[in-house]
């Protein structure tokens, strides 16, 4: 037993300093939003800013208002009222009349074989013209620059697709520890940096703001493609640079924020139907992240209080190298404290319960609910992209 725990204390050790090493020097060449001013002058093409939202009354209005002081100066905004309950549609309603360049559909009854956010973005879609479109969210705020910076990056860098990092908004201990690792997880399995490389298989998306050349989302697909994706973000990033288009991750620093969830208990329920979906509904993808979890994020710290020799020193080299990943991705994140990236085993624990959480109910119901609409499981496999 204490060679195999040597061992895996080994493997972690390895895996936080050598490859957690290799990742933070490679975060470096991901595009910063802040190194690409406006242009100035000349005439900019149209960009459609389309937004789905649903029960967003309560953040919907600073997340209008940031996309209509947009500084871009040729750019339409489409907006679709989900089948709220709440007073989003009134609010959409109200901000239309203000001003002109705000479009708003109301979608009362889902069609079949549909999910209603990629039902939504399609149905914005529809009514464009832009040649660039930029998928958001009802919740996400943006910088004033954040779309005039965005055509400066996808031009200079000759894309057809970007996605952006957003910092997120978090607040508390619970919140940021469970974020920081969440983020952790998804940059060391998505690799951002190779996203732009066309061999590698790295492919990612952001549903909070998703930048495409309208020629290149036409001929992957569109949302039609998606129909019945529970990661349509993510996936739309795949269709994309699947179909041969150039895609590529940036980190909007101060220009694209959100408040993802409210609290520990939204984080979970937010994530039950995410987590499970985004490992394929494979169970062997689930269990076998979970193992990885608890050898490389919980095992250096529980065995710090009974290793010896060799495997003590493995313990804290890679107990050290955890929590040195962990605070840089905090600080990358908009985390407020690099202490909060130190309770790296904590964090690791709730990744796991949210994971075992998801493919448990998600198992257990056949399917997840969304929006309140339920969809089995054989369904959601079979529409998967």
């Amino acid at each position: 037993m204490h060679l195999l725990v040597t061992i895996l204390l080994g493997v972690a050790a390895v895996f936080w300093v050598v490859y957690g090493g290799y990742c933070l020097f490679r975060i470096r060449d991901i595009a910063r939003l802040g190194d690409f001013p406006p242009e100035a002058g000349g005439l900019q093409p149209l960009v459609s800013v389309l937004v789905a939202a649903r029960d967003e009354a309560g953040r919907l209005p600073a997340a209008m208002t940031s996309l209509l002081n947009q500084t871009y100066p040729n750019y339409e905004v489409i907006a679709v009222d989900d089948r709220s309950s709440d007073a989003t549609g009134a609010i959409l309603d109200d901000f239309a009349q203000r001003d002109p360049r705000l479009r708003v559909s109301h979608v009362r009854e889902l069609p079949a074989g549909w999910m209603g956010k990629p039902h939504a973005l399609e149905t914005a879609y529809e009514q464009s013209s832009g040649e660039w479109l930029l998928f958001t969210d009802a919740d996400v705020r943006f910088h004033p620059e954040a779309v005039a910076r965005s055509l400066r990056l996808v031009r200079e860098h000759k894309l057809d697709h970007l996605t952006l990092i957003a910092a997120l908004d978090m607040r508390g201990f619970w919140e940021q520890v469970a974020l920081s690792y969440i983020a952790l997880a998804f940059l060391l399995g998505i690799r951002p940096w190779l996203v732009d490389k066309p061999r590698e298989g790295s492919y990612m998306g952001i549903g909070a703001f998703q930048l495409v050349r309208r020629s290149s989302y036409e001929a992957a697909g569109g949302h039609r493609r998606l129909a019945m994706e529970v990661v349509d973000d993510m996936k739309l990033g795949k269709m994309v640079k699947g179909s041969g288009f150039r895609s590529a991750v940036g980190i909007a620093e101060d220009y694209v924020h959100i408040r993802w969830q409210e609290g520990l208990g939204n984080i979970t329920r937010g994530l039950t139907k995410n987590m499970f979906a985004g490992m394929s509904f494979h169970v062997w993808k689930a269990v076998g992240t979970l193992i990885a979890v608890m050898i490389l994020s919980v095992l250096p710290f529980v065995a710090l209080g009974f290793a010896h020799g060799v495997a003590l020193w493995l313990a804290i080299a890679a107990a050290a190298g955890a929590m040195i990943f962990n605070v840089a991705v905090v600080r990358g994140s908009g985390g407020r404290s690099p202490i909060y990236g130190l309770a790296h085993p904590i964090g690791a624990l709730l990744f796991s319960w949210i994971a075992f959480r998801s493919m448990v109910v998600t198992l257990w119901r056949g399917g997840i609910i969304w929006r309140d609409t339920f969809y089995p499981l054989d369904e959601l496999r079979r529409g998967s992209v």
